[in-house]
């Protein structure tokens, strides 16, 4: 699949690889046990490797049902599963440097490799947590790459809770974020729709065993 895109001056190798994950990565701490990590631009080369997974993935669309009909997924798809070969040598050396990274504080190294691809501002996610599976119970991480057009993330502790301030980044270009602790249980993040000219952007994430 081809789709326009505009390529940051910022970032023009061909090659692309994974930077250092160690005093660049900046934590906050959340409410209720819940904690994030934030790595600017931490993949170098993140508009070639844009390039080669919008053309190369088998991207598909999905159909949920809402209420009381089915609707499309305002986004494109695809997820490579416990053991099958990830789509680009780019994505399997993030993989080996988060778990070197993270694997410890994890308990267990991450196993899957979720992908989005967010043609334009009418793509989304509403608000969720990723609460398949284990997560549902248990503190875990969630690794995601933002490459391409940056996009807004949001995050807001979960009404049930009480509810709170939302928190915003704007994420694109090999920016990371790293979801921790509880939130996936505790917070809850949405991609949201903007009537903005905005250019497309794949988000690459990586999760635990048992954990969707």
């Amino acid at each position: 699949m081809t789709v326009a895109f505009q390529a940051s001056l910022l970032d023009l190798a061909d090659a692309a690889g994974p930077g250092p994950l160690d005093a660049s990565i900046t934590r906050t701490q959340l409410s209720h046990g819940a904690w994030i990590d934030l790595r600017r631009g931490w993949l170098v080369g993140a508009d070639a490797l844009f390039a080669r997974l919008s053309a190369s993935v088998p991207w598909h669309a999905e159909r949920r049902p809402m209420y009381d009909r089915v609707v499309d997924v305002p986004r494109l798809l695809a997820f490579y599963g416990e053991g099958v070969a990830l789509p680009d040598p780019a994505l399997v050396a993030m993989k080996a440097a988060l778990d070197v990274r993270y694997a410890a504080e994890l308990g267990e190294p991450f196993a899957t490799a979720g992908l989005c691809l967010y043609r334009d501002g009418r793509d989304s996610v509403a608000w969720h947590g990723d609460t398949i599976g284990r997560s549902r119970t248990e503190d875990t991480m969630v690794a995601i790459i933002s490459i391409g057009a940056p996009r807004a993330l949001l995050l807001r502790p979960r009404a049930a809770l009480g509810g709170g301030a939302t928190v915003r980044h704007a994420l694109g270009h090999g920016d990371l974020i790293v979801m921790g602790g509880s939130c996936q249980r505790t917070w809850e993040h949405a991609v949201p729709k903007t009537a903005r000219p905005v250019g497309p952007r794949i988000s690459i994430q990586f999760r635990p065993r048992g954990v969707r």
